[in-house]
């Protein structure tokens, strides 16, 4: 018997040392473990959303050697999107985020499989975008409707997943933070989906857990009221202005952003991801939903 062990380890322990580690993620094997980074090469993460936080955290998951990489976005490159994206620049203005960051993540890791969609999240597509099966989401939408429908989707199929919330409107990276969503503070649009994923979808989130939202404890600094902007809304001179889904014309408010905070959204929701992926036992992204035998209404998935 103890012979028989000694040769089942010894098998293990060669099966893990076959995985060779890709040269250009050697400092990522020499923190994690070559195990970690198979586990990370025979993931499947997918981004939803690629702007000034999304497009910073597909440059962590593909700088990380994912092995394989869906990220969707329905825009096109604004001008107004140079100060905080990383695929802005005036050459890319009016191509698609989705394509101008999936090109890049390929240069990063050619070895990856790297899909894109150039597609809207909602209701309507979410059943073609999901059917991909992805291991992790991270989320960056920042259309309300389209976020409540995907979060509402992860917690009744327990698809691990992490959200980040406003990101705009602040100027000190030091005070991003994560918790679960149901105890972020100074975040409106984490309360708007508190409310919200009660009354349309009847999810109470004091019931969920592992739900992890990425949020500033920063106070909201509003738009500056002697800055007369000539652009959007006025003279739009955006390649997204004519579109259905979510323009800036249709806003009640544009809040002003800086890149060192909405990137340092996108590199907490990489590294939530990178570390639950490779089997950090003190993340948890896969929520869970405790239904009360009392409950008075049914939960019906969506």
């Amino acid at each position: 018997m103890k012979i028989e062990n000694h040769i089942k380890t010894e098998a293990l322990s060669a099966d893990k040392q076959s995985y060779s580690v890709p040269k250009q993620f050697d400092r990522n094997a020499r923190l994690f473990g070559s195990e970690p980074l198979r586990k990370l090469n025979d993931s499947h993460v997918m981004i939803i959303g690629l702007g000034g936080v999304g497009s910073f955290a597909t440059e962590a998951i593909a700088r990380s050697g994912v092995g394989r990489l869906t990220l969707i976005d329905f825009d096109e490159v604004c001008i107004t999107n140079v100060n905080r994206q990383l695929h802005a620049m005036s050459s890319t203005i009016g191509c698609s985020k989705a394509q101008l960051m999936a090109e890049r993540a390929r240069l990063i890791n050619p070895q990856a499989r790297v899909d894109h969609l150039h597609i809207f999240f909602d209701k309507s597509t979410a059943g073609e975008i999901l059917a991909e099966k992805p291991d992790l989401i991270i989320d960056c939408i920042d259309n309300v409707t389209a976020k409540l429908y995907l979060l509402a989707t992860c917690i009744f199929r327990e698809i691990p997943v992490v959200t980040s919330l406003g990101a705009s409107g602040r100027v000190d990276p030091s005070q991003v933070r994560y918790s679960e969503l149901r105890k972020t503070k100074n975040d409106p649009l984490a309360k708007a989906i508190r409310k919200n994923l009660w009354q349309h979808h009847k999810i109470n989130l004091k019931r969920v857990s592992n739900l992890i939202g990425v949020f500033s404890e920063e106070p909201l600094i509003l738009p500056d009221p002697d800055y007369k902007s000539s652009l959007c809304g006025e003279e739009c001179v955006c390649p997204n202005s004519l579109n259905t889904h979510h323009t800036c014309s249709k806003r009640n408010v544009i809040w002003g952003s800086a890149v060192f905070v909405t990137s340092t959204f996108g590199m907490v929701a990489a590294s939530l991801a990178i570390r639950y992926l490779t089997g950090d036992k003190t993340i948890s992204l896969k929520p869970v939903l405790k239904v009360l035998p009392d409950d008075d209404e049914p939960i019906i998935p969506v």
